[in-house]
């Protein structure tokens, strides 16, 4: 049982770039609103914090929720850590599927709902922990590699294009000028992986992970520096399953009594970033994993689509990398040259 199903108050807070809007629900008298709105800065959290006090609400007698919201709600998560506050975190998916059918909204609304929905669901509410600053660093390096790697990606695509008419308009400084450009884009992605690359090493914990999930063939570096990020290193996912449920790879039954025989297939409810990569890793391991490529031609015989093999193969590499943290040891290859026969 959660420990939340004690708190006297539940705390719902939608959160926007500029602003927080606060609801707050009493457990033993519901009905009665108390709402308000602050500034999304720690001005505005001191604030809340004094009119906590003046309404007579118990902060550690309360339980704060909000919906996920990217970089909006890092502010309030750090304050609300350093005041040793219970907070959870939910998907605004979760919430809004829980509410039943609705009829408008708006930001007032959206925290009275949110404070419903932490009252009611009290009970299976987990605490979340904001994740160490090594953890955020990585997250963020990532985020500017990709937004990097997509403008290079944009000028490589461009290149050819400009190409093609050069050859009649004969101006050839725009193709060299794009080709510095990715020359430049390289270098900074270059120098982004290395930086990354430091902050694991500086930490013992963050390394050991790293190194073992890298030694599973076809996990890099930026597949385990993700993995690291979204597991806030192996410590927010029980097992590889968990984890493949999360990034939309796990496949599931799709049927119901004698009419719905659905095929078997994976959600759409996905890190989708995180699927993407894991379907890169995949390829990559079967060129260089004798097992992985083994397997892959054994099921394209038995008539199985190259995406679900691919999709199994992502499931593979999960699981492995799970294994060999678990157990804090390098992956070693069980490959028998008798299984290609």
């Amino acid at each position: 049982m959660s420990k939340f199903t004690n708190k006297k108050w539940f705390c719902g807070i939608d959160i926007s770039k500029d602003t927080i809007d606060v609801n707050v629900i009493e457990k033993d008298n519901p009905e009665i609103k108390r709402e308000i709105r602050f500034a999304n800065d720690f001005k505005g959290f001191d604030k809340m914090q004094f009119w906590f006090s003046k309404n007579k609400i118990e902060l550690k007698n309360c339980l704060f929720c909000m919906e996920h919201t990217g970089t909006y709600g890092l502010l309030l998560f750090s304050w609300l850590t350093q005041k040793e506050i219970d907070y959870c975190v939910e998907p605004a998916l979760q919430i809004k599927r829980s509410i039943g059918m609705t009829r408008g909204k708006n930001d007032k609304i959206d925290a009275h709902r949110i404070a419903t929905y932490a009252m009611t669901h009290c009970h299976n509410l987990k605490p979340f922990e904001l994740p160490a600053k090594n953890i955020l660093q990585i997250k963020q390096l990532l985020t500017y590699r990709d937004q990097l790697v997509r403008i290079r990606t944009s000028f490589k695509n461009s290149i050819k294009s400009h190409q093609q008419y050069q050859k009649l308009s004969e101006l050839i400084s725009i193709a060299r000028d794009i080709k510095k450009q990715i020359d430049q884009y390289t270098k900074k992605i270059a120098e982004i992986e290395k930086q990354i690359k430091e902050i694991i090493a500086e930490d013992e914990k963050l390394k050991k992970n790293f190194t073992y999930a890298t030694s599973v063939k076809g996990v890099g570096l930026i597949i385990s520096a993700f993995m690291l990020v979204t597991t806030s290193n192996f410590t927010s996912f029980e097992n590889g399953r968990k984890y493949a449920c999360y990034t939309g790879i796990a496949p599931f039954e799709n049927s119901s009594g004698t009419s719905i025989k659905g095929k078997t297939k994976t959600s759409h409810l996905a890190n989708k970033k995180m699927r993407s990569l894991l379907s890169n890793g995949a390829n990559s391991a079967y060129k260089w994993d004798p097992e992985i490529r083994a397997y892959y031609k054994r099921k394209i015989k038995e008539g199985k689509d190259h995406k679900v093999v691919i999709n199994a193969i992502c499931c593979k590499l999960v699981n492995r990398v799970f294994a060999v943290v678990k157990r804090q040891s390098n992956y070693v290859s069980i490959y028998q040259q008798n299984f290609l026969q």
